[in-house]
């Protein structure tokens, strides 16, 4: 059985941006949802502060933070059952924590502690890279964040590992009755290097697209409801996302655990689109 859909929140407005995109997707799965917030107030327990912080005080708006999620959310979704959770941690290690019980963990893309010219949170992107089920980063433009583009957007890296990511991905625009777009980007030496002998661009081409068919085989028999579009593109795989999002209401990418078993591979490409995404970011780890 699925675990919980959890959402990080802390208040902030992208906390509440991700707060209702995890009420909607919640509804659209049927299950349950868990409103997170970490706050460090023990950090306070038996030390006296020199500017008089009062662990209690520190306490108490951790709690109201946590009810007024919980209102906002049953106030969207009045038939969704709602329950929170309020714990004394750090929020990055407090969501990684409860990514080991969870179907899908949602996070804002900033927080109240990120500066206001970053692009992505100090909280976000750690627990992106560590978190042990599928994590939505919740960012860009209000359109697509509505959920009005009617597509779910695909990037397909490595073809053998894929799996994890195409099955959630084929399972959310089932879940939202829209098209799905699938990406493979590929790149031509010739086309780059002036100097670099010939390639074939054909050869490229067909590549791309087996490599497309084999991802997509298994998972198109499973929903047969989803129109599939399987793209191949020349160019840097960021780019090709990252434009593919502006069209897009979710874009999902796949990441690799590392051989330390701690964490995920991001890589650059995970990066860039987490960063520079139009629309919220699903990132699965491959299993």
């Amino acid at each position: 059985m699925e675990g919980p859909l959890i959402i990080g929140v802390d208040g902030s407005e992208p906390s509440l941006q991700a707060l209702d995109w995890a009420v909607d997707e919640a509804v659209r799965r049927t299950g349950a949802l868990r409103v997170l917030h970490a706050s460090r107030w023990g950090h306070y327990e038996d030390r006296r502060p020199s500017f008089g912080t009062d662990r209690g005080a520190v306490q108490r708006h951790a709690e109201y933070i946590a009810a007024q999620s919980v209102e906002r959310a049953a106030k969207r979704a009045p038939e969704l059952g709602v329950t929170a959770e309020v714990v004394a941690h750090d929020p990055a290690s407090a969501l990684i924590e409860a990514s080991h019980d969870a179907g899908v963990l949602v996070v804002g893309s900033r927080g109240h502690g990120t500066f206001g010219g970053l692009l992505l949170g100090g909280v976000s992107l750690p627990v992106a890279a560590h978190a042990q089920c599928p994590v939505v980063v919740v960012r860009g433009h209000d359109r697509n964040v509505r959920g009005g583009c009617g597509q779910v957007a695909l990037g397909i890296g490595d073809p053998e590992r894929a799996a994890a990511a195409t099955g959630f991905a084929f399972r959310a625009a089932e879940l939202r009755r829209s098209r799905l777009v699938a990406l493979r980007a590929w790149r031509c030496p010739a086309h780059e290097l002036p100097d670099f002998p010939t390639d074939d661009r054909e050869a490229h081409v067909v590549h791309a697209e087996n490599e497309l068919a084999a991802a997509l085989h298994d998972p198109a028999e499973r929903y047969t409801s989803v129109p599939v579009h399987a793209v191949q593109q020349e160019g840097p795989a960021r780019d090709v996302l990252v434009s593919a999002s502006d069209r897009s209401d979710l874009l999902v990418v796949g990441a690799r655990r590392r051989r330390s078993g701690f964490g995920l591979q991001l890589g650059p490409v995970g990066h860039a689109v987490l960063h520079h995404s139009a629309c919220p970011v699903a990132v699965v780890p491959h299993d």
